[in-house]
């Protein structure tokens, strides 16, 4: 594994441009459980009831049974060395960007930077009459958020059924065409627009390094360097290794 993690440290420092592309493993040891994996929101909440925008536009109260426990749990989550190992990397110049799939606000709290979501950012909520937008701490928790228009607020997350958001795709494409090393990290990306990602790199020929703790479809098909185990033992290990050739010159 050691050297695996050289070889892929190697690639980060010579790259001209370097993307990460997160899911909901990285967040994992933040104590964010993946909403698709046992324990998870799905198991408990059926998401055609509770996760869809027309579940939300029918009945908001109820959908906010649901997600008063996401937000909950998502107020509690601290970032882990993974997140702030990425937004290390970031400062040292050896990574360009990140596209997230997760809401949970953690490459930021970490000092990410250029952080590209998918999936919207659960720490604003948004009025859908008359776009009226309010951080999330400003909500009493426990109670149903309503908009000083008297509508009930709507985080600041895709639902299944609402776009992702405006400029978020082809800001990605653009990345992942020039980029010379993709870095996977937590995530299968099997759910699309994710699962493009990876094959839209490869086509420009950038090498793909991930990091997941189990392989995956992209394992045996596209990556260059599997570094299988968690993700934050994985990234402060490669952290490490980049710092130590960087210095090294």
């Amino acid at each position: 594994m050691q050297e695996e993690i050289k070889k892929a440290a190697e690639i980060i420092c010579q790259a001209r441009k370097t993307v990460a592309l997160t899911g909901a493993g990285i967040s994992v040891e933040s104590g964010i459980p993946d909403f698709r994996s046992a324990g998870g929101l799905w198991e408990r909440f059926d998401p055609m009831e509770y996760g869809t925008i027309q579940a939300f536009r029918t009945d908001p109260e109820k959908v906010w049974t649901m997600l008063h426990e996401m937000s909950a749990v998502m107020k509690k989550a601290q970032p882990n060395p993974a997140h702030k190992g990425l937004a290390r990397l970031q400062k040292m110049g050896k990574l360009h960007n990140i596209i997230t799939q997760n809401i949970d606000d953690l490459h930021q709290a970490a000092g990410a930077t250029d952080v590209i979501e998918f999936h919207g950012n659960c720490k604003t909520l948004v009025c859908l009459a008359c776009d009226q937008r309010l951080g999330a701490e400003e909500i009493e928790e426990g109670l149903t958020p309503r908009c000083a228009c008297g509508t009930i607020l709507k985080p600041n997350v895709i639902f299944f059924g609402e776009p992702i958001p405006s400029g978020a795709l082809p800001e990605a494409y653009a990345l992942v065409s020039s980029c010379h090393v993709l870095l996977v990290v937590g995530t299968s990306a099997e759910v699309t627009p994710a699962s493009t990602i990876p094959y839209t790199a490869k086509m420009a020929k950038a090498k793909i390094v991930e990091i997941n703790l189990m392989p995956t479809v992209l394992t045996e098909s596209l990556t260059d360097i599997f570094l299988q185990g968690k993700a934050s033992e994985i990234v402060t290990k490669l952290v490490h290794e980049v710092e130590r050739m960087v210095s090294r010159g």
